[in-house]
C-alpha cells in the first residue's frame, strides 16, 4: 500500500511544472532579438506605412513637417526676437536643431507608452517585448534620415548661394550622435514607460514634458548665447544631455557650435546610466506588467 502511494506521489512530481519568468537585470536577449529579427522589421514597416496611410500627402508630411517648424521658428524666434544663430542662416540653424530633436522627442514619447499601447498583443503571444521600443527607434531612424535628406538640400542651397558654411571633422562624429539619441530616447523611454504602465495619465505629461524640455536644449538658440546673456541659468541648458549633442551636430555640418569633448563625454555617460536603468527596469517590469495594465 505504502509503494502505490509512493509511487503516485512521484508520478505526480513528474508531471508537475512551474512556469516562471527568469529574467536578468541587464538582459538584451541578443540572440532571441536576432531569432525574431523578421517580425522586427515588419513592426518597423508596419510603423512607417500607418503613419501616412489614409492620408493626402502621404510621406510628404515628413517634409513639412519640420520644414513649416523651421518658418515659425525663424520668424518668431529669429525675426522678431531676434536671436543670434552664430552668424549661420536662421532656417538652416534651426532646421538642425529640429531635426536632431526630433529624432530624440519621437523615440522619448512613443517608447514611453509601448507596454499600454501593446498590451493586447503582449497578452496572447510571447516574443521579446524590446522587440516593441526597437522597433519604434528604427521605424523613426527612417523618418530622420528623411528629415536629414530635407536639411542637407537647404544646406546645398545656401553653400551655393554663397552663405559661410564649413564642414568640420566633427562631421565624423554623426554616427555616434544618432546611436547616443537612440540610446538616450530609449533609455529614457523605457523607464518612462513603466510608470504609464500603471499611471495611464503620466502619458500626457510626458508629451507636455517634451515639448518644454527643448526650450532648454539649444535647438532655437546656440549655446554660447545662453552663456552670455544668462549666466544664472544657462547650467540647467549646459547639464542637459541633448545640448552637447545638438551643439556637435551643428558644429560637424556647419562649423559652428560650442563643441568640446568633456561635454560629449558628459552626454554619453548619462546616456549609458540612462539606457542600463531601462534595461533594467524593463525587465522587471515586463514579468507582470499584464496584470496591471
Amino acid at each position: 500500500m505504502n509503494n502505490k502511494i509512493e509511487s503516485k506521489k512521484l508520478a505526480d512530481q513528474a508531471n508537475h511544472w512551474t512556469i516562471e519568468a527568469k529574467t536578468k537585470f541587464i538582459e538584451l536577449k541578443f540572440n532571441e532579438l536576432w531569432a525574431y529579427r523578421d517580425l522586427l522589421w515588419l513592426l518597423v514597416r508596419r510603423d512607417f506605412v500607418s503613419f501616412y496611410k489614409q492620408t493626402l500627402l502621404g510621406p510628404l508630411w515628413f517634409f513639412i513637417q519640420p520644414l513649416f517648424t523651421t518658418l515659425i521658428f525663424t520668424f518668431i524666434f529669429g525675426n522678431l526676437a531676434e536671436i543670434s544663430t552664430d552668424g549661420l542662416p536662421k532656417p538652416l540653424f534651426y532646421l538642425a536643431g529640429i531635426t536632431a530633436w526630433n529624432y530624440f522627442a519621437d523615440c522619448l514619447t512613443k517608447t514611453s507608452t509601448v507596454f499600454k499601447d501593446n498590451a493586447s498583443i503582449f497578452g496572447k503571444v510571447y516574443f521579446p517585448r524590446l522587440i516593441m521600443p526597437l522597433s519604434i527607434i528604427l521605424s523613426n531612424l527612417v523618418r530622420f534620415g528623411i528629415q536629414l535628406l530635407l536639411f542637407m538640400m537647404l544646406m546645398a542651397y545656401y553653400y551655393f548661394t554663397g552663405s559661410h558654411l564649413q564642414i568640420t571633422w566633427g562631421i565624423l562624429l554623426f554616427p555616434f550622435i544618432i546611436a547616443l539619441m537612440a540610446l538616450l530616447g530609449l533609455g529614457s523611454g523605457m523607464i518612462i514607460s513603466a510608470m504609464t504602465a500603471k499611471y495611464r495619465d503620466l502619458a500626457f505629461l510626458v508629451t507636455f514634458g517634451v515639448q518644454l524640455l527643448m526650450y532648454a536644449t539649444t535647438v532655437i538658440y546656440p549655446l554660447s548665447t545662453a552663456l552670455k546673456n544668462y549666466p544664472s541659468y544657462s547650467w540647467l541648458i549646459a547639464y542637459n544631455p541633448m545640448t552637447p549633442i545638438i551643439e556637435t551636430f551643428r558644429y560637424g555640418f556647419l562649423g559652428e557650435g560650442t563643441f568640446s569633448w568633456s561635454s560629449l563625454s558628459y552626454a554619453t555617460g548619462i546616456t549609458l546610466v540612462l539606457f542600463t536603468l531601462g534595461i533594467i527596469i524593463f525587465n522587471k517590469v515586463e514579468r507582470n506588467f499584464i496584470d496591471t495594465v
